[in-house]
């Protein structure tokens, strides 16, 4: 193909082309669990993860291609609240939430300590291809404030 057809990368740092935050790299294994096969035809492979609530790009890539949330196939925290806050296990965000009202942290705890053992299977269950234990740590100390 001739070069004068193909976007040149403007950077190697992936931030997201709708919201500019910084993005995760995310690698097939990732993708091809989260994606059907037609939509990730459409991204090289480097690519990322948006992590901002309020985007609706999940996936992309270094040449501003995107894949929106209505795309995958399941729902992606933080895109969507009510989907699991961890992907191997199942914890979400109602679970934390019912720790904190009953004064606890069973629920999160238990999350916390599954996620580090070798059950996790963070690459191909979280969307992020990342261990959930920061964000639900950050998602409970955020709410646990709050209150």
């Amino acid at each position: 193909m001739n070069k004068a057809f193909v976007k040149e990368q403007d950077t190697t740092e992936g931030r997201c082309p709708r919201c500019g935050s910084p993005g995760t790299v995310v690698f097939q294994e990732t993708l091809k669990s989260h994606l059907p096969a037609a939509t990730l035809e459409h991204l090289t492979d480097s690519a990322f993860f948006c992590g901002q609530p309020r985007c609706s790009v999940v996936y992309f890539d270094l040449f501003d291609r995107v894949v929106e949330e209505s795309a995958v196939k399941t729902p992606v925290y933080p895109k969507n609240p009510t989907a699991p806050l961890c992907s191997c296990f199942g914890l979400t965000c109602e679970d934390v939430e019912e720790d904190l009202r009953e004064g606890v942290v069973t629920r999160t705890r238990a999350c916390v300590e599954r996620a580090k053992s070798p059950e996790a299977h963070c690459v191909t269950a979280s969307p992020s291809g990342q261990s959930c234990v920061a964000e639900v740590q950050r998602y409970y100390m955020k709410r646990r404030a709050s209150e």
